[in-house]
């Protein structure tokens, strides 16, 4: 039996499409190609990306105005690639940040370089809520109190603070905030895929695949069209989403064996009953976790419990003396990669589409029995 993969990215995979991989790496349908071997403008290629972008049009039911590419970068290139495509909508040159935990800082730092970069709202203070007073980046700042400027090119928002687990999804109404002209744009890297998504609120969501999706290697971009044709002069051609629009996510050489992959696990969430069914088994995950985590007395977490992720637990143990010897068991028991960001310490459970409840139930039961053991 393989060990369970608690990694944050990059994570696990289902073993299914590695398996399928595998089978295929020398010869892709027959073709007498690894798909690595392709030509990016071959028609073998040209296949596996078209099925890879109409299976996840039809996951996360992609509306026909959005465009969606396959770019290269991660996320973290996207924070400078998304100021030199939008800033420069209606010449304001402005766009507002929200800030919630680490990524969403970078993100924040990383445009400061375009324009007139102001932050609409913030968890990065000291907060009490119900009660409890909670630490900068374990809460989420209410949507009704953003304060977006009116004429900003866009907004950012991560929707899902991988290292914070802080997790954000009632995106709001941009008109109910007073900027209905102001597009919302998310970073959905880690929970991307876990959850529908509401593209009547979102003008565009991009996401490192290496959490859900597939591989590292391979960053999705799924935009509204009116967003397209507004780069600024100093922008790459490469990185203009026109430019990848237009060419099909092959303006140049794409990353071709991370869409392969991203692609086959597309078509596994389709037999797992598609996004709808994938969530209901997150729920269903995350809860028994928390659940251990809240009936615990030698561990805890630090998020509030309204905006907890389900995709990245971080939790800590009261006595953190143990830690060593909690991760060193762990990886005994096959529990894998359970250390905590080096940022937080402490520890973080990774429990992405490719993690079955199966894992979880093995932390939980290891969790436990140490805790038996130390409490």
């Amino acid at each position: 039996m393989r060990p369970w993969n608690f990694s944050a990215g990059p994570s696990a995979l289902p073993l299914e499409v590695l398996q399928q991989a595998a089978a295929e790496m020398t010869d892709w349908r027959g073709c007498g190609m690894s798909v690595m071997e392709m030509s990016h403008r071959g028609k073998q290629f040209t296949q596996i990306r078209d099925e890879a972008e109409a299976d996840l049009r039809e996951l996360l039911a992609v509306p026909d105005d959005y465009e969606v590419l396959f770019m290269q970068g991660g996320a973290t290139a996207e924070n400078a690639i998304v100021p030199l495509n939008l800033i420069g909508r209606g010449g304001a040159g402005k766009a507002d940040y929200v800030l919630s935990g680490i990524w969403s800082n970078k993100s924040h730092k990383e445009a400061q370089r375009y324009g007139d970069i102001a932050v609409a709202a913030s968890s990065g203070a000291e907060k009490v809520l119900d009660g409890v007073k909670q630490a900068p980046w374990t809460w989420f700042p209410a949507a009704n109190s953003w304060q977006p400027r009116p004429d900003a090119s866009y907004l950012h928002l991560c929707s899902n603070e991988t290292i914070g687990g802080v997790e954000f999804v009632s995106w709001p109404d941009m008109a109910a905030l007073g900027a209905p002209d102001v597009p919302l744009v998310v970073d959905a890297s880690s929970h991307f895929l876990s959850r529908p998504i509401d593209f009547s609120k979102a003008a565009m969501v991009y996401a490192g695949a290496q959490k859900n999706a597939g591989p590292a290697g391979v960053t999705i971009v799924i935009v509204r069209r009116d967003l397209l044709g507004h780069a600024l002069a100093v922008c790459p051609s490469a990185f203009d989403y026109a430019n990848v629009a237009g060419a099909s996510s092959m303006f140049n050489t794409p990353p071709t064996y991370a869409i392969y992959i991203a692609g086959l696990v597309f078509k596994w969430l389709l037999r797992q009953g598609g996004v709808a069914a994938i969530e209901q088994a997150n729920i269903a995950k995350s809860q028994a976790l928390y659940a251990c985590l809240d009936g615990s007395g030698l561990y805890r977490s630090p998020v509030h419990a309204a905006v907890r992720s389900r995709m990245n637990v971080p939790f800590f143990l009261h006595d953190e003396a143990l830690n060593s010897e909690f991760l060193a068991q762990a990886e005994a028991a096959g529990l894998m990669q359970l250390k905590g960001h080096k940022s937080v310490g402490g520890m973080r459970a990774s429990i992405y589409n490719a993690v079955p409840l199966e894992g979880v139930q093995a932390l939980i039961s290891f969790m436990q029995d140490f805790e038996h053991r130390h409490g």
